[in-house]
């Protein structure tokens, strides 16, 4: 189902959604989260995403076991309180990015992930929201943002099919069905093995909404990948120069990367096109070099027509080579030259 953000439509029939992740790739400096903005609109990008939090709306100051990372995680052995202090982008420059954005031609919007966050992305007047994929077990903030009334993006990393119909009906039950899910896998960066696109056709079919794909492979196959199975958002983490370093540097695209992501997105979309038997009206002429019967020998009036004077030849001037068979034995009503397409007109 399309529903649009800020008047710009999105779903099936429409331009890909690109969404630039910022997240954590400023490394707390504000004049690099503009740059990244900047080299974001360059590349052609829909939306800069933010991700709005504190620490201490995220998790506890506690030196606890399990509030530490995950030994699986890049970033093991910290503890989340630290690591999230990290990587938050501060609030105070959000306003301030987001006008720089609206003036790039961007739309900027965030993923909110408490109830004081979604207060203040209120404030700021986003147009749109995004559910994380580790909170899309969070149904009253799920219902929190749906009850604003904006398109509400939801990531389905870590979810199994209960978990996507909740936070569906979550939704539903505040009366929004501006509603996308994106396929994730939460694993940072993602391993192609487990990326599993063909959930993509998957989702669209068994929840009925616009879908796209929340992405954290390297380089831009899986996005391009994703566009020819249906999807219609395509949200990435982009970064200046991975060179920069940053929590999130590992599974982010740089610059130049983003770029030609989006520029192959673009591409794919023309060579998709539109699902038709009908040849258009270049390969229409193009058929003038196709086959047609032709005579390959002089033949006089009332000479049979047979398989020595008559053959199948480019270009497609004279009849169909689905005649053959029929025009074969039948006489010549005139002499007809070597090289002459055949036609009904020339036989009796």
């Amino acid at each position: 189902m399309a529903f649009s953000i800020n008047q710009r439509p999105i779903g099936n029939g429409h331009p890909v959604y690109i969404i630039a992740e910022l997240s954590a790739n400023h490394n707390q400096d504000f004049d690099l989260a503009v740059k990244t903005i900047e080299a974001a609109a360059e590349a052609g990008v829909d939306a800069i995403k933010f991700q709005t939090y504190r620490a201490d709306t995220i998790t506890l100051d506690s030196d606890l076991p399990h509030f530490r990372t995950r030994d699986d995680s890049i970033w093991a052995g910290q503890k989340l309180f630290d690591l999230y202090q990290k990587a938050y982008t501060p609030w105070e420059w959000q306003p301030k990015l987001k006008a720089i954005a609206e003036k790039l031609g961007l739309e900027c919007f965030s993923s909110p992930f408490d109830p004081t966050s979604v207060d203040f992305l209120e404030e700021m007047g986003v147009a749109a929201y995004k559910i994380a994929s580790f909170e899309i077990t969070d149904i009253p903030l799920i219902e929190l943002v749906a009850s604003k009334e904006k398109p509400v993006i939801i990531s389905t990393g870590i979810a199994n099919e209960e978990d996507i119909q909740l936070a569906l009906d979550a939704c539903r039950r505040q009366g929004n069905e501006q509603i996308a899910l994106l396929k994730c896998t939460s694993a940072y960066p993602t391993p192609l093995e487990d990326v599993n696109l063909h959930t993509i056709p998957l989702i669209a079919e068994k929840f009925g909404t616009t879908v796209g794909l929340s992405d954290h492979t390297l380089g831009e196959v899986v996005p391009i990948a994703a566009v020819t199975l249906g999807a219609t958002i395509i949200e990435k983490h982009i970064i200046l120069d991975k060179q920069l370093g940053g929590v999130d540097s590992a599974f982010s695209l740089d610059a130049a990367e983003f770029k030609a992501m989006v520029t192959a997105v673009r591409d794919t979309e023309k060579a998709l096109g539109r699902a038709t038997l009908e040849p258009n009206a270049k390969m229409i002429s193009a058929r003038r070099s196709s086959r047609s019967l032709f005579a390959v020998e002089a033949i006089a009036a009332g000479e049979v027509l047979t398989e020595d004077n008559v053959k199948s030849l480019r270009p497609g001037l004279g009849l169909a080579p689905k005649h053959y068979r029929e025009l074969l034995g039948k006489k010549a009503k005139q002499s007809i030259e070597r090289g002459t397409p055949m036609s009904w007109d020339l036989v009796e």
